[in-house]
């Protein structure tokens, strides 16, 4: 089966559906979602991503990201998609959006209208292989510092929703 995704315009009001990897083959504007999930020390967890996806293979990036299925509200996609590829329920909160767009390895264009979403979670994940490599828990200090250091080890967007003025603005 294909994945499509959600087309929007510049007001992330729904215009169409594409197919997934066309759309970013073309650079098309659609909307995706990115979790960030902490522990109750303040910890956040990151997730690297398997060697088998499609682009960002073998990066870290925050808990989990991927985009809503058409007719599927985007909050019920987020808690779906952290199940599928983290093995972790959560009650997610709405955080904020951005809008980016930047051009990937394999040829490829992220151009997407992000919800972040943030919850809690004390535990250990029951990660998909299929999706993830590996994970841990680091404070927002370490993941900065790491960021600094080995920028080509973590995802683009990771580093635009850690670095986003929203960013430290919410509350779980």
């Amino acid at each position: 089966m294909t994945d499509l995704v959600i087309l929007v315009d510049e007001h992330d009001q729904e215009i169409g559906i594409m197919e997934k990897m066309k759309a970013h083959q073309e650079g098309i504007l659609h909307r995706a979602f990115s979790i960030l999930l902490f522990n109750s020390q303040g910890d956040l967890l990151l997730q690297k991503r398997s060697a088998n996806k499609y682009h960002s293979a073998g990066l870290w990036t925050n808990t989990c990201c991927s985009h809503p299925k058409p007719n599927e509200q985007i909050q019920m996609a987020a808690t779906r998609r952290l199940h599928e590829e983290m093995g972790i329920g959560s009650i997610l909160k709405f955080a904020f959006k951005l809008n980016y767009k930047t051009t990937l390895d394999n040829d490829l264009i992220e151009n997407e209208i992000d919800h972040v979403y943030i919850g809690l979670f004390d535990g250990e994940p029951a990660i998909n292989s299929k999706e993830v490599a590996d994970w841990k828990f680091v404070s927002l200090q370490t993941a900065r510092n790491e960021i600094s250091i080995s920028p080509e080890s973590f995802t683009y967007w990771f580093k635009l929703i850690i670095n986003h003025p929203e960013f430290g603005r919410f509350t779980i």
